[in-house]
């Protein structure tokens, strides 16, 4: 082969060498090669979507069967045993000995009921929303108030009703509210009660105000009394405000929601 045929030769293989660079460089510019990219990531995006939306569907079955089973089948036996054990005493009479045990056995039992609708409401999907807390607490504050005469005045001005609250917050807001008021029917002696509610700044806040004697915030007056709240507010990643004199006093919760 002389020297102008392998020149020749050379100069074909890097022709098609740069046409075949060109051609790689190139393809990731192409509308079609942009287009097979696009569609690959919007497949693993629906993936993804429909793997988190079969997670949450099953997640909502299962707290709607627990909340369910626990109406039905644990809450029913302890209103049983609530009902049987006033039936008893009923019959038996009246008694004052301190070994008089059906009075006590009532009492848990209706304090078990309680519980358990406060479980049962904290994990029923269907309550997640503001307006369901909001309508709970209102509720409980009425008939724990009322029964004993205590004036109520209650002020929801959330601005958000739709917003959903996931189980474990709603849960620990209503508890410390009831813990709450609980303090206020135990130890304040209070005629008057005023609760507000509210959504600013991104936080649910809530505050209790009271006409009664006062308490002592540094001394923990029942066995799961104050020192849960603050923790069950430290665990909300919230804010506890509790202030007290004779003839006012405020408990005030600030959680980011």
């Amino acid at each position: 082969m002389d020297s102008q045929s392998l020149s020749s030769l050379l100069r074909s293989r890097r022709s098609r060498s740069a046409a075949i660079s060109d051609w790689r460089g190139s393809s990731w510019q192409r509308p079609w090669f942009l287009a097979l990219v696009a569609l690959v990531a919007g497949l693993g995006i629906y993936a993804l979507y429909r793997h988190r939306v079969r997670n949450l569907v099953a997640v909502e079955r299962v707290r709607t069967r627990i909340a369910t089973d626990l109406h039905d089948d644990i809450g029913a036996n302890l209103t049983r045993i609530a009902i049987l054990s006033e039936v008893a005493q009923q019959r038996l009479g009246h008694s004052n000995g301190e070994d008089d045990l059906l009075p006590s056995i009532a009492e848990i039992s209706r304090e078990s009921v309680s519980a358990m609708g406060d479980i049962v409401w904290a994990i029923d999907p269907k309550k997640d929303k503001l307006e369901d807390l909001t309508r709970r607490m209102r509720q409980h504050a009425r008939e724990i108030l009322e029964q004993r005469d205590i004036r109520l005045d209650f002020n929801a001005s959330a601005g958000a009703p739709e917003l959903r609250l996931d189980a474990n917050m709603r849960r620990n807001i209503y508890l410390i509210f009831k813990e709450a008021l609980n303090n206020v029917v135990r130890h304040a002696d209070a005629s008057s009660v005023k609760i507000d509610l509210t959504v600013a700044d991104s936080h649910f806040v809530f505050s209790i105000d009271d006409d009664g004697v006062g308490f002592d915030n540094g001394h923990e007056q029942d066995g799961n009394g104050l020192l849960s709240m603050k923790k069950r507010a430290t665990d909300l990643g919230g804010m506890l405000d509790i202030d007290s004199v004779p003839g006012k006093s405020r408990v005030s919760l600030r959680v980011p929601v």
